[in-house]
């Protein structure tokens, strides 16, 4: 599967209609029994969070995954909503999903949000209000076992992701480019995004204090896991194969643990 070539300087690829994304999304969550939670409302858009219990509580683990921060990376939203629809968790798992973090962002088909700031650099130091609200909300939640993050990479020759695990525990990084491979090229540059990869795997070995803008992986390996995974589909592909593949990577973590 070759690149498109429609990306010329930013993306340029297929858009979504996210009210109706957003509609599908709670009636998807609602018919399979989660709890739905508006933690953000700015007269536009609402920030919507799911919950989802834990049928075996004994060997229960708790995991977060959230999408949409940025505008241009339509994938990220429809694997969210695939993933609710399909309804295939396992009964040891309680989930939060927050499913689109950036509506306005989809509207204007823009990485930022209405007034131009990228949200996924606002996590110290806060001052979007969406950013400081979705702070607000993961406070009062408790700490996860695992974080998947979705996003959507414009420049790339293929799917790739970062893990940040400081505790060395089992990795499932290599399992899911595995999985993701089965429907989506992989990026074995040896050099993205300026940092040294290897097989699509990029183990970025940064402290987050040396950085004024944190991304939302940055809060959550500082705050609330220690395990997180930040996914990259390859957006000058169809839109399908990205879905496929962001949906791989939920889908390897999940039935792991």
């Amino acid at each position: 599967m070759e690149r498109l070539g429609k990306n010329l300087g930013k993306y340029l690829g297929e858009t979504i209609d996210i009210r109706a994304v957003q509609g599908r999304v709670e009636t998807a969550a609602r018919e399979h029994g989660w709890t739905q939670e508006f933690f953000y409302n700015n007269d536009s858009f609402k920030l919507l969070a799911l919950h989802r219990s834990a049928r075996d509580e004994a060997n229960k683990k708790r995991f977060y995954v959230s999408t949409g921060i940025h505008g241009d990376e339509p994938a990220g939203p429809l694997a969210a909503l695939r993933l609710l629809q399909e309804n295939r968790w396992p009964d040891n798992l309680e989930i939060w999903m927050c499913p689109c973090l950036n509506p306005i962002g989809f509207t204007l088909n823009t990485r930022e949000n209405a007034k131009g700031l990228d949200l996924n650099r606002g996590y110290l130091n806060s001052v979007s209000e969406e950013i400081i609200a979705h702070i607000a909300w993961l406070e009062k939640q408790p700490a996860f076992d695992i974080c998947t993050l979705l996003h959507e990479d414009w420049e790339s020759n293929g799917f790739y992701l970062y893990e940040q695990n400081p505790d060395q525990r089992s990795s499932f990084a290599e399992k899911m480019i595995e999985a993701v491979e089965k429907v989506c090229p992989i990026d074995r540059s040896e050099i993205i995004e300026g940092r040294a990869a290897q097989g699509g795997i990029v183990r970025p070995n940064i402290d987050p204090r040396s950085r004024p803008d944190w991304p939302e992986a940055f809060y959550m390996i500082t705050h609330k896991t220690r395990q997180s995974y930040t996914v990259e589909a390859p957006s000058d592909f169809p839109l399908p194969t990205r879905v496929d593949a962001l949906v791989a990577a939920v889908n390897t973590v999940v039935n792991g643990l």
